[in-house]
């Protein structure tokens, strides 16, 4: 064999030897990186099992335990900051626990500490019909339309149905205050809406002096529909949306008698004292020839 070429070959295997190491020791670097940047594991308080809303946190709800990762915002790391406060979102089993769905400290547990500031939660009387055959539920959002007669209104057009408050959410349905992932029916007969104190005035008064029938919509869907709403006569003459001057104000309509009256006393004063005559002045054509003239006389009393 000739010795050169074997020359080439041991310096062939020599290069590809070195490469070959040089390639393995780059390879076994990279993981050990990857291992030092790895995340400190804190501990946070969890769940120990599926908390509903509106309950109050005991000691043996909730355990201490370590959180591989970053820390969710928001997470409680302390036992005893727990205990006694409400749930107003439902918590699962191993979950962490966070600031955002717990009530405030000392405001319990139950319906009123899902209350937000500001707002107020009414009940309203339902039934299969007026709470749309059950499925108003926990956590749905409803439009409260009324009917009846309107005060001041045009009598000929009978009762009349009106879309008075819009995107409420519902606080609960009878007892229950869970919010139904599946949607099933309940059949209760209170329903409490979450509103500002003005549209619960509004819900008071329109209880007791109308009927008062609530419309399912998409929680998604927070469009406010501007509506002029319809009365009886209309259903039948072919337009079923009332016209502006349809319903007329009380004020409007109590004007009325007084303007007639009014209009009965003018003719009879101008009777009293009519106003002169005026003359009519007497004209007089005079023809000579081609020529023609006028003559205008002022009156004619006087014997001319």
């Amino acid at each position: 064999m000739n010795k050169r070429f074997v020359g080439v070959l041991l310096f062939a295997f020599l290069v590809a030897s070195g490469a070959s190491l040089l390639l393995y020791r780059l390879l076994i670097n990279r993981p050990q990186s990857a291992k030092a940047a790895a995340p400190v594991i804190a501990k946070v308080v969890l769940a120990t099992k599926d908390i509903e809303m509106g309950a109050v946190l005991k000691e043996e709800d909730v355990k201490l335990e370590d959180w591989a990762g970053p820390v969710p915002p928001g997470a409680i790391l302390k036992i005893q900051d727990l205990v006694g406060r409400g749930v107003n979102t439902k918590i699962y089993a191993k979950e962490p626990i966070i600031e955002s769905r717990l009530t405030p400290k000392g405001a319990g547990g139950g319906l009123a500490s899902m209350i937000p500031q500001g707002m107020r939660a009414v009940a309203i009387p339902v039934n299969e019909i007026v709470g749309v055959a059950g499925f108003v539920v926990a956590g749905m959002r409803v439009d409260v339309m009324i009917s009846g007669q309107s005060p001041g209104g045009d009598g000929n057009l009978g009762p009349i149905t009106k879309t008075m408050l819009q995107n409420l959410e519902v606080l609960s349905a009878g007892q229950e205050f869970k919010k139904d992932a599946e949607g099933k029916p309940v059949a209760v007969p209170v329903v409490n809406l979450l509103v500002t104190p003005e549209q619960a005035e509004q819900l008071s008064l329109a209880s007791r002096q109308t009927t008062i029938q609530l419309d399912l919509r998409n929680p998604l869907d927070h469009e406010v529909a501007k509506t002029s709403g319809t009365a009886l006569a209309r259903l039948f003459d072919g337009s079923k949306a009332l016209k502006p001057g349809d319903v007329a104000p009380a004020a409007k309509a109590a004007s009325r008698p007084r303007a007639t009256a009014r209009a009965q006393v003018v003719p009879v004063a101008a009777q009293m004292m009519p106003p002169p005559k005026k003359e009519v002045p007497f004209t007089m054509e005079i023809i000579s020839g081609n020529k023609k003239d006028h003559v205008n006389f002022e009156s004619n009393q006087g014997g001319k």
